[in-house]
């Protein structure tokens, strides 16, 4: 038996225009969310120290892919461009994140549960940065190419008030899992992307029900009086 940690990266704190966090970087974690997170790897960690429990901690980059609810920037953005809505684009719209395809962070995942040494942290990253600017308008290109019916355009774009707390940019050194474990990503971004898309306009009623009565409820609560938008 073992016990996995799935944290983030965000336990790491922001990094500047270089650089990449690996397993030695120390936590400097900078909102209540990133220092719940770093909370939880350090009581993990004492119980492998105290009590020999067998754990590990993954610290993973920014996933995509199907099922993720539409308050995360690559559904919401893709949510958006169907109903023909503006796009809420955090402050400047150029805070760096490195995207993985959530399938290549399940078989890491899935390495690090079978094969990870106890007590090891192991970081997961497919080396895609990406500005969120960036990735809003590649969406929209890839809609306009997969659905010409559809009025989309970088006019949608709105930029709101910034996150509070909103780190500049993160980046992963994934080459202990990499070397250690012989884990690679499979799925390449632009082909990530585009099969994300896919799937989400070929599963328009399940996001439909996903936006309705609690969830949108709970959207509003959350995000509404600073996105200044609704889904």
């Amino acid at each position: 038996m073992k016990f996995l940690q799935i944290s983030t990266d965000e336990v790491y704190g922001s990094l500047g225009k270089t650089g990449k966090f690996n397993e030695k970087t120390p936590d400097m974690p900078r909102s209540p969310y990133s220092a719940s997170k770093a909370s939880a790897d350090l009581l993990v960690q004492a119980y492998f120290h105290t009590f020999d429990l067998p754990v590990n901690i993954t610290r993973c980059s920014n996933n995509y892919g199907p099922y993720q609810f539409p308050e995360k920037l690559i559904p919401l953005t893709i949510l958006n461009c169907l109903k023909g809505k503006k796009i809420p684009v955090y402050g400047d719209g150029l805070n760096v994140r490195d995207w993985i395809h959530v399938e290549d962070h399940c078989t890491a995942i899935d390495l690090v549960l079978t094969k990870g040494v106890a007590g090891e942290v192991y970081n997961i990253g497919a080396d895609n940065e990406r500005t969120n600017l960036e990735i809003v308008k590649l969406i929209i290109r890839q809609l306009a190419g997969l659905r010409p019916d559809l009025t989309v355009s970088e006019d949608m774009i709105s930029f709101v008030e910034d996150r509070k707390g909103h780190d500049r940019r993160y980046a992963i050194d994934s080459g202990k899992l990499r070397k250690e474990l012989q884990w690679k990503p499979s799925v390449s971004f632009e082909k990530g992307l585009k099969k994300t898309i896919v799937w989400y306009l070929d599963h328009s009623a399940w996001l439909d029900s996903i936006i309705k009565t609690e969830y949108r409820e709970y959207y509003k609560n959350v995000y509404g009086t600073r996105l200044r938008t609704e889904i």
